[in-house]
Formats: structure tokens, C-alpha cells, sequence
């Protein structure tokens, strides 16, 4: 059991450990993330997205983050995302060269899966990091291994996180740090117009169900 501050209503509280944990995970326990990296995020208006941009800023790093809107690209941007790209408007891996001078990324937090991996892949400087904890969109990807071995790229996964990582990513929490994001709440009574709400994907954050 973890006691909830008082800076921290169940709503908030609620939206916190799956996420925090997953992003917290992927980019400190695996990706051995380092101040100063550039990091690209996947999907700034998911719970992942919206926890690994502000860990990302923690260490002080430079992040690019994606979404499918204006309005989603601009959350991303008050999160703390140094540049943002409408991945329905604009290639990422074209953006990413362009804002990294040709570079590309440290590390890419990937979670969507199919339709976003290879410009993910594309994406990495040599010797870059993709860290996957998801398949939304299919979990069939292909790699050109000729670009895994000859770019010495490492292609992680990642799966929840530990209990001390819990605590530690609580602790930035607690101190406000890290912010959960919690887009609405509903009564459990309505339930379905909370699905139907989940299902046309507008949401930047969490949505809460309350018994």
C-alpha cells in the first residue's frame, strides 16, 4: 500500500502507476537514458507519451514528440516537447533529420507498433535506441538488418517496471516533478459514453471511471 499525498486527488493518483512506471522503465531502466540525449516520443497525447515527455525533460534532454492534431501538439509542447510533428501531415523521420541537422535521435520511446516503426527505426542516429513497450497498430514490423548491424542501432523491449522503480518515479511525482494528466472523469453509470469517449481518440491523458 502507498499513501496518497495531498497534492494528489484519486483522480490524479489514478492515473499515475501504469504509466509512469512503463515510461519510467523504458527510458531509465533500459534505454539508460542520459542528460542531454535527444529523444524522440511517440503518441505525446497517450499516457506513455505523456509521462516518458516529461522524464525525458527531467534529465534534462531535447524531446520531439507526434501527435495527429494541432490542439494535441500544442499539449505536448505546455508538457515540456521542444518540437512537435503532425504525424498525419508530415513524415517523422524526415522531420526529425530536419530538426537534428541530419543527426536523428538518441532514443526513440515507440509504442504504437506497425504504423509508426519503421520511420521510428528511420529516425535513430547511429548508435541509437529504440525502446518498444506497445503494438497498437499491428505487432508485425520488419527490420533491414543490414541497418540494425551497420548503424549498430539497439532495438529494446520493455514490460512494465519494478517495484523500486515504482517508488522512485513516485518520489518525482510526489514532488511534483512529474504531473499525471488526466483528461475527464465519468461516473461508472456511464460507462459506455466513457468507451464511446476513448474510442474517437481526442483525449490528451488519462480518463478515469469513478464508482
Amino acid at each position: 500500500m502507498i499513501p496518497i499525498p495531498d497534492s494528489l486527488d484519486f483522480n490524479q493518483a489514478a492515473s499515475v502507476p501504469l504509466v509512469f512506471v512503463t515510461a519510467w522503465h523504458m527510458l531509465v531502466g533500459r534505454a539508460g537514458i542520459r542528460p542531454g540525449q535527444t529523444v524522440l516520443v511517440l503518441g505525446a497525447s497517450s499516457g506513455v507519451g505523456i509521462a516518458a515527455i516529461q522524464i525525458a525533460k527531467l534529465f534534462h534532454c531535447r524531446v520531439i514528440t507526434t501527435a495527429g492534431d494541432e490542439a494535441k501538439l500544442a499539449k505536448g509542447r505546455e508538457l515540456g516537447a521542444d518540437c512537435a510533428i503532425n504525424h498525419y501531415q508530415q513524415k517523422i523521420s524526415e522531420e526529425v533529420r530536419k530538426i537534428t541537422n541530419k543527426e536523428g535521435v538518441d532514443i526513440v520511446v515507440e509504442h504504437v507498433g506497425a504504423a509508426t516503426w519503421d520511420e521510428s527505426v528511420r529516425s535513430l542516429k547511429t548508435g541509437g535506441t529504440l525502446v518498444t513497450c506497445g503494438a497498437t497498430t499491428g505487432p508485425n514490423v520488419g527490420v533491414d538488418l543490414r541497418h540494425l548491424f551497420g548503424r549498430q542501432l539497439s532495438l529494446l523491449g520493455s514490460y512494465m517496471g519494478t517495484m523500486g522503480e515504482l517508488h522512485e518515479v513516485l518520489q518525482h511525482i510526489f514532488a511534483g516533478r512529474l504531473k499525471p494528466v488526466v483528461d475527464r472523469t465519468f461516473p461508472l453509470s456511464e460507462l459506455r459514453a466513457a468507451h464511446e469517449y476513448l474510442e474517437k481518440s481526442q483525449m490528451f491523458g488519462k480518463i478515469v471511471v469513478n464508482p
